[in-house]
């Protein structure tokens, strides 16, 4: 089956967040043109989260984070055949986003679902979840936000888990939802979906932003 052809850049504006070459805090209501809370996803993909995530919950403002280029545009390209004006795709380095544009205590919700684990280990200073990263969740979260991260990886969850417990402003929560694939939950990302049928296990960490 083939592919439907993206869309030309004009009808994909609306959906696409422009990074400012300086670092300058965003302003929410300007970006998404009400006063909705924001989430964010580090790490959209194919964008399968944000379609989902914004259909369910059209009263939330969602911004996808992408560096790739090509799947800024595919998941903008998705998000606009169907419409969804909550939505905002960035084409950008999430731990430069969160650390330049993103205010202390302006984000209701965080959600980084399969990081990549950069498995060479001269290849780990890509790795998203550093000290600094964790600092930045931690700092941009509301009181009562939360921060969701899953991953194939046991090896990356270790690590990651570890950084987030040295945040004395983040408390480790129950998943919310059902973890079982069940025909009401669709929230799965592609490489959940993937992992899911190889067989792998799936390790998840909610933390929420404790208030100062």
């Amino acid at each position: 089956m083939r592919r439907a052809p993206r869309l030309p850049l004009d009808a994909l504006g609306p959906y696409l967040l422009q990074v400012p070459d300086l670092p300058t805090p965003l302003d929410w209501n300007a970006v998404f043109g009400n006063t909705q809370p924001v989430e964010i996803e580090v790490g959209t993909g194919k964008g399968l989260f944000l379609i989902t995530a914004a259909q369910a919950h059209p009263t939330i403002n969602y911004l996808g984070i992408e560096i790739e280029r090509k799947y800024q545009l595919y998941a903008a390209t998705r998000v606009a055949k169907r419409g969804l004006g909550n939505v905002r795709v960035a084409c950008v380095d999430a731990r430069r986003l969160l650390r330049d544009f993103v205010s202390a205590g302006s984000i209701q919700g965080l959600h980084v679902y399969f990081p990549d684990p950069w498995w060479k280990k001269r290849h780990h200073k890509r790795r998203v979840f550093t000290p600094e990263f964790a600092a930045e969740c931690e700092r941009i979260l509301k009181p009562g936000g939360w921060l969701r991260v899953a991953t194939d990886v046991g090896e990356y969850f270790e690590i990651i888990t570890n950084l987030l417990k040295d945040r004395s402003g983040l408390r480790e929560q129950p998943w919310p939802e059902p973890v079982t694939p069940t025909a009401e939950l669709t929230y799965f990302t592609n490489f959940e979906r993937k992992a899911r049928h190889k067989g792998k296990p799936i390790y998840r960490v909610v933390y929420e932003r404790q208030p100062a």
